[in-house]
Formats: C-alpha cells, sequence, structure tokens
C-alpha cells in the first residue's frame, strides 16, 4: 500500500489518501465472492461454494466490489493508521473511493487531542486561602442543631425558623398548590419556591389566616408563562410548626457521630467548616489557575472528542434527574427549550471547559512525570467504598462477577481523582514559586527510600537476640 497523511487543521483530522496494489484488491474481491456465495442462495452450489465467475454473473460486479472494500476496511483499517503513525481520537470514515483502477480510498480520520502547555511554570498566582471565623462555626453550629431538632404545632404568629403548611391559590395556574410546605428563613434561597424570599411574606401570620402577596417576575424568568408578569396570591395558613433545638452537649456530640463530647463536637464542626472553605476557594483558585495556562496553551481537538464529552455531561444530568423523579425530555418541557438547543447552549459550553481542563491536568502529568501515589489511592478507594456503603449501595449484592467489577471501576475512579489532585497540587506549586523540577523530586523520592531501608535495617538489628 501506497499511503499519502494529509493533515486537516481546520477541524484537527488527518486525510489517508491510501493507493492499494490491484493484485490485493483481487484477492479482497475473491474473498467477497465467497461471502456473497456464503449468505446468498446460488442455484446448484452449496453455500460458500460458488465460483468467482458464476456470483458476478449473478450479482454483478458493482456488488462484489462493494463487498471487496467493506472486508478490506475491517482487515486492513488498523494496519493503515498504524503504517500512516497516525493516533485516533474517534472512528474514521471512508470519505471517497477515489478510483478501483488502480484501488484509490481516501479516509478521514479524527485525531486524538494535542496539547502544547506553553511556558506554563513561569506563571503565578498567590493562594490566599484564610480560615474561617468563629461566627462561620457558630453557623454550622446552628445549622446542625436544625437538622436534629424535632417540631410541634404552634398557636403563635409565624416566625423565622418556623415550617409552615399552606394553601396558595391565584389567578395564574402555575401559582396554585394545595397543602404546600416551605420553611422560613431570614435569608432567601434561589430554589425557594415560587420566588426567593416568598415565605417571608408569611411572618406574623397564624394558623386559619391569610395574606395576598403581590410580585412581578422579571423578564428572564425561567418558567416563560410568569415572565414579565405582574401576580396576585392569597397564601391562606394551615399549620404553623415551630422549631425545638436540641441543647448543645455531650448527647448531641454522641447522636451526631462526632465524639464522645462537646469538644469533640466543636472539633468536628470547625474542622468541617475549614474543609469546606478551602474546598470552595480551591474550586475557584484553580478554575482562575488553568484560564491563565489556557491563554499560553494550545489545545487542539476534533469535534467527535468534544461530543463525546458532552455525552458525559448530559448523561451525568440524567443521573442526577432521575434521583428527582424526572427524566431528561420533562425537564427539557419545564426549561422551555429541546434537546438540540440545550445542548447547543448549556451542554457544549460546559464540555469544552471539562475537556479541555481535563486535557491539560492530563499533560501536566504525562510532562511531570507524575506517579500514582499508592497510600493516596487506598486512603481514596476506602472512602469511596465508605461513602457508597453510608448511600445505602450493596456491595455484596449481584455475585462475584459484579463485585470485582464494581471493585475495579471504583479503583479506576479513585486513581483518576488521585492524579488530578496531584495534578493540582502540582499547579499550585508551580503557580506559587514553590515548584521543584523532576530531577529534584527523584533524588527526594531516592534519599526516602535509602532513608526507609536503612530504618528497617536498624529495626532488624535491634530486634536480633543479643548473644
Amino acid at each position: 500500500m501506497n499511503i499519502e497523511k494529509q493533515y486537516q487543521e481546520e477541524d484537527h483530522s488527518t486525510k489517508l489518501i491510501v493507493e492499494v496494489n490491484p493484485e490485493q484488491m483481487v484477492d479482497y474481491k475473491k474473498k467477497a465472492a465467497t461471502r456473497i456465495s456464503s449468505q446468498t442462495k446460488i442455484p446448484g452450489f452449496r453455500p460458500g461454494k460458488a465460483p468467482y465467475d458464476v456470483v458476478l454473473r449473478t450479482y454483478g460486479e458493482a456488488a462484489i466490489t462493494e463487498t471487496a472494500v467493506d472486508i478490506f476496511i475491517d482487515k486492513e483499517y488498523s494496519n493503515i493508521l498504524k503504517e500512516a503513525d497516525v493516533n485516533p481520537g474517534g472512528s474514521g470514515t471512508l470519505e471517497k473511493i477515489e478510483s478501483m483502477d488502480p484501488p484509490k480510498f481516501i479516509f478521514r480520520v479524527p485525531l486524538a487531542p494535542t496539547v502544547d502547555l506553553g511556558d506554563y511554570r513561569s506563571l503565578r498566582l498567590d493562594y490566599n486561602w484564610q480560615k474561617p471565623e468563629q461566627k462561620d462555626v457558630d453557623t454550622a453550629l446552628e445549622d446542625l442543631r436544625q437538622m436534629y431538632a424535632s417540631t410541634e404545632n404552634v398557636e403563635r404568629e409565624i416566625q423565622n425558623g418556623d415550617y409552615v403548611l399552606l394553601d396558595v391559590k391565584s389567578e395564574t395556574e402555575e401559582l396554585n398548590r394545595t397543602g404546600f410546605a416551605t420553611f422560613v428563613r431570614e435569608e432567601g434561597r434561589p430554589t425557594e419556591w415560587p420566588y426567593e424570599g416568598f415565605s417571608k411574606n408569611l411572618i406574623g401570620l397564624k394558623a386559619g389566616e391569610s395574606k395576598t402577596i403581590k410580585h412581578k417576575f422579571p423578564k428572564d424568568w425561567e418558567i416563560e408563562e410568569l415572565q414579565d408578569k405582574d401576580v396576585e396570591m392569597e397564601a391562606t395558613i394551615k399549620t404553623v410548626r415551630g422549631v425545638i433545638l436540641p441543647d448543645v452537649d455531650d448527647e448531641l456530640a454522641k447522636k451526631t457521630g462526632a465524639g464522645e463530647t462537646v469538644a469533640d463536637l466543636m472539633e468536628a464542626i470547625k474542622k468541617d467548616v475549614e474543609n469546606r472553605s478551602q474546598a470552595e476557594y480551591d474550586d475557584k483558585y484553580f478554575v482562575d489557575l488553568i484560564e491563565k495556562i489556557k491563554e499560553g496553551a494550545t489545545i487542539k481537538y476534533n469535534e467527535h472528542t468534544l461530543e463525546h464529552e458532552g455525552e458525559h455531561v448530559l448523561s451525568d444530568l440524567a443521573n442526577r434527574l432521575s434521583q428527582q423523579g424526572m427524566d431528561l425530555e420533562t425537564y427539557f418541557k419545564v426549561r422551555n427549550t429541546t434537546r438540540e438547543e440545550f445542548i447547543k447552549t448549556e451542554v457544549e459550553p460546559v464540555a469544552k471547559k471539562r475537556l479541555e481542563r481535563g486535557l491539560i491536568l492530563d499533560e501536566i502529568v504525562k510532562v511531570e512525570k507524575i506517579e500514582l501515589d499508592n497510600d493516596m489511592l487506598q486512603a481514596e478507594y476506602i472512602n469511596a467504598i465508605n461513602s457508597l456503603a453510608m448511600q445505602g449501595v450493596d456491595l455484596n449484592k449481584g455475585g462475584k462477577k459484579r463485585q470485582n467489577e464494581l471493585s475495579q471501576a471504583i479503583a479506576m475512579d479513585a486513581a483518576s481523582r488521585v492524579m488530578t489532585r496531584k495534578a493540582l497540587d502540582m499547579l499550585k506549586d508551580i503557580a506559587t514559586g514553590n515548584y521543584k523540577s523532576i530531577e529534584e523530586r527523584e533524588a527526594e523520592k531516592k534519599a526516602k527510600e535509602e532513608s526507609a531501608k536503612v530504618e528497617e535495617s536498624e529495626k532488624v538489628e535491634e530486634e536480633k537476640p543479643s548473644e
């Protein structure tokens, strides 16, 4: 075969012009005739035994040629990619049969993504996370007390922190609710129905009382029927339940699993608040840092790769919705959009960011020769197992085959998270001026291993019985 490779920069693919030896194609035509005769009935011949000339007269040159090309591609495509030194990023296509005399085929192959990180080691971005203040710990403690609180019916006026059962009536159909439950918060939340801050209008009312509430929805409201609309709602209170908060004592500590004492509880809350605060800071820090790297990097990938990532984004959304009892088609209707429009406006931007972030981190791992840490992997694997168990997943269900498959999947996911964390830590070291070269890291690793050997040797000597 003679192969000419032409890189297509506009879509990061390659065009392969493959000229096949005519004698080789004759062999594939013979194989094609055998396949056709084995899959059809030709009078006077057993399946697969009809001579080439008979198959040619019965089905024609075009049928044999078409089948021969299919067999050729099945047998030779991987060899073509190998000979042309092509790293595919997806399935290629036969774009054109240039001719059959001599046989010449044109393939279009999407290439695997490539990343040039540029001068990423010169980037700097200060890391300025600050530990949360005591008031943040106090807020977390109150949230925890709310989680373990009990409620009781009260006859008084509604206050912040009460649970309220009410009916909502309106001439606007979308705003009618019977037996609607809400929690009265001092500060509204974006997820509050029918709009953020609605429940504060109920403060001061008692069970059995009603109030007319007026509101104007913005032009960009997600429900089309309510966009830029002035509405009136009559809220009738059915039940008010006051919250009884538990005391902060050893009993609460034991109930939450934080420990045996109030001191254990406060330490656990403080640590949790710090972890969540730092995780939130890290999310923004690494987004900003990776954006800086992207500015100096050259990232190339085929549309096929982006589409594949988009499928993962959509699949993740479908899984989250299924946990809420909703499917994608219902979600699109609620959002007043179509699948195609949603993919274009919301899935593709998310997929693009995820893809490019992943490609940059993968390249960092490769260039910096980052290796998997077995201790970190083991800890991550155990955390994942414990998390699934707490969610009620039966890890022993389905026999050994399923258990092995699940274990492998968890291990692979844990390994991916560990490598991502190590890559991000490397970027942080670079951005804060604490970078160590590959040679320095290898020297430190070797010294650590030698030190461990010496310690082990000394331990063995100490354990030897004295003569």
